[in-house]
């Protein structure tokens, strides 16, 4: 999914990890005034990172008849990957990996977008009610300009205790995902039954932000509300969950702290201002030329009619902030 804000601030990503505490979404509408709206996470300028994960939206459940559903025409990543996951609906994907896949519920597609890749991502016409999270990953300076790939996974459902679990990412209560990626993540869809707790084995080294989707939580002892996110900093090695009154599904995320500063504007991880204005100087480039099977972002899709323009990049130069 693209960042679609036409004045995206600059976030400079690290620093030492905060005490626990509470992300409150603020709302970014994807378009014009019938658009969905989104509910972001991160990046936030107290909270920019978890882990590697850079970047959390959460939407729905949406009536696409009223909305219009999502409808995102071809747009550039540099530097990062991306994560979809569906509770609800489907949404067509396509990048110049030559990648074409229908995202659907409980089933993971990682996109990494490395030294620069271009897609698409529009609910499918038989999708009535779309809901799901979007998430990117920041790649380590050493993978940023890793070659573009698309994977595809359907983890299973296993059970912790009361807790339902798929594990998309990285290793919990005994089930492993086979996707590789390039630091040590977690990522997990886990449903609990009314007023049921679960008690995770985690990696200590790891940071952790458990989003709510749906029901209410308490996550280490602090309640969260649908679209808000419990940040705990390394140093547990369990942790507790414990669904309110109507249950509760939850996305968790963890990861080794980064321990790298990133400049993120727009849909580019760069390391400058410079890095930065040069992804959007050739994206409008090659998007000029309707694509470049040669270029930064490869060729475009045959099925492509439109793709979206970068916005301007600020009056100043981007400098270091957070």
């Amino acid at each position: 999914m693209s960042n679609v804000e036409t004045a995206p601030e600059e976030v400079v990503c690290g620093g030492d990890a905060a005490a626990p505490e509470l992300v409150t979404p603020r709302d970014v509408p994807l378009g014009g005034p019938r658009a969905m709206t989104v509910r972001r996470t991160l990046p936030r300028r107290t909270r920019s990172l978890i882990g590697a994960w850079c970047f959390v939206d959460h939407y729905g459940p949406d009536r696409v008849a009223r909305t219009g559903g999502m409808a995102v025409p071809g747009h550039p990543h540099t530097g990062l990957a991306t994560v979809s996951w569906l509770f609800t609906g489907e949404v067509e994907h396509r990048d110049t990996t030559g990648a074409h896949a229908i995202v659907r519920p409980g089933e993971l597609n990682l996109m990494t977008a490395g030294s620069g890749i271009a897609h698409s991502e529009f609910s499918t016409p038989g999708t009535e009610v779309l809901h799901g999270v979007q998430l990117w990953l920041a790649l380590p300076a050493a993978h940023r300009a890793t070659a573009p790939a698309f994977t595809h996974h359907a983890p299973p459902r296993v059970q912790a205790g009361p807790a339902a679990l798929r594990v998309f990412l990285g290793s919990l209560a005994g089930s492993t995902s086979p996707v590789a990626t390039f630091s040590p993540l977690l990522g997990a869809e886990v449903v609990l039954p009314a007023g049921a707790t679960v008690r995770l084995d985690v990696d200590p080294g790891f940071e952790h932000g458990a989003l709510v989707d749906t029901g209410s939580a308490r996550v280490a002892g602090t309640g969260a509300a649908p679209g808000e996110l419990v940040y705990t900093p390394p140093g547990r090695t369990t942790l507790e969950l414990t669904a309110g009154d109507d249950g509760a599904r939850l996305v968790l995320l963890g990861g080794r702290p980064l321990g790298e500063r990133i400049v993120m504007w727009w849909n580019f991880v760069g390391a400058s201002h410079d890095e930065v204005a040069a992804y959007r100087e050739q994206w409008e480039r090659e998007r000029a030329a309707g694509g470049d099977p040669g270029g930064r972002f490869g060729a475009f899709p045959q099925a492509w009619t439109s793709t979206l323009p970068a916005p301007e990049l600020p009056n100043a130069r981007l400098t270091p902030r957070g």
